[in-house]
This record gives structure tokens, sequence and C-alpha cells, in this order.
């Protein structure tokens, strides 16, 4: 019992530490010192400057909004003079951060339910037997009857049950139709908050008054801070060129970035807008962005439409973000990181550097650790 308790005293009040070594070698204490310089140059200027380690983080929550303004005027075959704004051009009109523009666009007018022959690229026919009763083709435009019909003098196709006359126009107009599109406004209204710190933003900042929002346009340079942007501006800025965009359609990219260091006073904590390219014009795989649309109407008691491809520029607003604030944890996280890593240091030039002569198998007694400890021909700790 005696012994049991002497060893547990033993435990609780005794403190050993490892023997020092000093190494007169000065390949090994220059590398050694080179080392702990890199060590603390990526403590310091990385992991606490550049990344800030003694902050803790936040990301955001956001909500987005957009308004458009613009006219344009067409005046084509078949429709005549035509004023579009933005009830016209727009899809869809609520405002959301993804909304397309159209720019151009084929009409097909006049349709009604009825029966007629299909279109000769997706329904062709020789006779009845190859078109199916009550089928559809996945590029066709109505279902089949199950009778073959003359198209035209030489082509043939299948009758089928739809919104007659099929559309057959695939011409698309050049130039762009809606080319003066590249002058339209958009208007964006972003809000953001961070939960943790209990931070809400807009990026309508301080430094912009009613007055200022009236004339401003944004620009990279000039005015940075301006949320209004001009179609073609953001189109150019993500690389594209914008009448070639308007004649098939695209994709461009708006990034918001909010990225805010609450140690500093709020006015600093402003958006940064960038523009990306999210759609490539030498792609011959379905090229473009368009989609359909139809206006309805009735006339002599039948429903009737007038069918739109639309070919436009799909713009998708993305919002990032992060905040940091001085927090004491993080701060001796990091620290503590710091002192781990200048600990390893002495372990890697000690394996690196001297391990290979630590130990002679062939003569014992010229190995390193028989010199540094061999009675009488050192100091101690010396080596």
């Amino acid at each position: 019992m005696a012994l049991e308790c002497k060893k547990i005293s033993s435990f609780l009040f005794e403190y050993d530490t490892p023997r020092m070594v000093l190494v007169h070698n000065k390949k090994v204490g220059l590398t050694f010192r080179l080392i702990q310089l890199v060590v603390l140059t990526y403590i310091i200027g990385w992991v606490f400057l550049y990344e800030k380690g003694y902050q803790s983080k936040d990301g955001i929550i956001n909500s987005v909004s957009v308004k458009l303004k613009g006219i344009a005027v067409t005046n084509i075959s078949g429709m005549g003079p035509y004023l579009w704004d933005v009830a016209d051009y727009v899809f869809p009109p609520q405002g959301d951060s993804s909304f397309v523009v159209m720019t151009n666009f084929i009409i097909t007018r006049g349709q009604k339910q009825e029966t007629c022959p299909g279109h000769p690229e997706s329904e062709k026919c020789n006779n009845d037997s190859t078109c199916k009763k009550g089928e559809f083709l996945r590029r066709g435009q109505g279902i089949m009857t199950g009778k073959c019909v003359d198209f035209s003098h030489t082509q043939k196709t299948c009758e089928i049950f739809g919104w007659c006359p099929v559309e057959i126009d695939d011409n698309i107009p050049n130039p762009p139709l809606l080319l003066e599109a590249g002058k339209f406004t958009l208007f964006i209204k972003n809000s953001i908050t961070f939960p943790k710190f209990g931070v809400s933003r807009r990026n309508l900042v301080e430094q912009i008054s009613e007055r200022y929002l009236k004339k401003c346009v944004y620009h990279k340079d000039k005015d940075p801070l301006c949320p209004v942007f001009k179609l073609g501006y953001m189109v150019e800025e993500s690389g594209q060129n914008f009448s070639q965009v308007a004649f098939k359609g695209g994709i461009v990219g708006i990034t918001i970035n909010w990225d805010c260091d609450f140690d500093w006073p709020l006015k600093y904590c402003v958006p940064v807008y960038k523009f990306h390219r999210l759609y490539s014009e030498n792609s011959n795989v379905s090229p473009g962005y368009n989609f359909r649309y139809a206006r309805y109407y009735r006339e002599n008691g039948r429903d009737m439409r007038i069918l739109y491809k639309v070919f436009g520029i799909r713009f998708d607003i993305l919002v990032n973000g992060k905040a940091g604030k001085f927090d004491i944890i993080p701060t001796m996280t990091t620290i503590g990181s710091g002192i781990g890593i200048f600990g390893v240091v002495s372990v890697f030039c000690l394996s690196i550097f001297y391990c290979p002569s630590l130990i002679s198998f062939e003569d014992p007694s010229k190995s390193a650790l028989w010199r540094a400890f061999e009675p009488g021909k050192h100091e101690p700790g010396v080596l």
C-alpha cells in the first residue's frame, strides 16, 4: 500500500524535461533558421493577415429583386410597327434573380387547335402505316391521327392534331430585332444579413443618394457602387460581343460579392459586382438560348394564339459573401497551431540532416549518438 502511495506521489509531484542537445553545425543551424522564418512568414502573413485567423466568420442570408427599363420599336412583315416595353420582353415579369431579356424572335401567327400536316423535318412519311395514331414524336408538334397527307406538292407528312399551322420558319432575323436591348438598364436591389453578427446591409450603401441613383450608371472604375447597369456593358464585361449574343441568345452571370471586415467601420462593407460568361458561342450543339411562349386571344368564338420563338439573354444573379470580426477563441487557436508548427521544425531538421549520422552500424563508437553522449568528450547538452 505504501509503495502504491509513493508511486502516486511521484506521478503527481514530479516533473521531468527532455535533454537538450545543442548542435554546432552551420548547415543544420542555417536551415533551421530559414525554415523557422518561412513558418513565421506563413503564420503572420497568410494565416493572420490574409486569412484573418484572429476572426470568427459568418456567411450571408440574402434576397435580390430587379427592375428593367427600356423601349424598342420593330417593323417587320406581317406585324408592322410595334413598340416593345418591359412588359413585353422580360421573362418572368416578377423581377426574380434569374430572368431573360428577349433580343430576337420568330413569329407564327394565327394558330388554332385543329388537324393539319406535320412538320417535314420531324413527321415525314410515305404512307399511313408510318404514322402511328395517337402517338407523338419527340420533335413533333402534335398527336398523329394515323394519316399521311400532302404537306406540299413534293412532300408528305403525318397529319397531326395540334396548334395549326405548325411552326416552320427557322430563319432567325439578322441583325437581331431588339438590338436596342443593349441600351436597356437593369436596377438591382440586394439585401443581405450576417445573422451571427446581427448586421444587415443593402447594396444602396451610404454613398448612394436618391439624386445620385437617378443619374448614375455602373462602371467598374468610375461608378463601382452604382446598382444601375446597362445590359450591353454587362455582356461586354463578361467577355462577349452583345450583337452576337443577341442574335441567338446566351447566358450571363452577375455576381455580387460581400467581403466584410467588421473590425473596421460598417461603411467599408460594400458590394463588388462582376460579370461572367456562362455560355460558349463556339458550341455547335444546341447553340444559343431560346424558348417559346404564346399570346392567346379569341376570334369568331375560337381560341387562337400567336407563337413566339424567343431568343434572349438570360441573366443569373448570384450573391456571395463572408464577414469576420475579432474573436479571442480563433486567435488563441491560431497561435497554438503556430507554436505547434514551430515544434515540428526541430523534428524536421533533425530527421533530414542529422538522422543518417546518428547510428554507425560498422563502428558504434563513430556514431553521432556515441560522440554526443560519450563521457568526458563534450559539455552537457552540447554537440
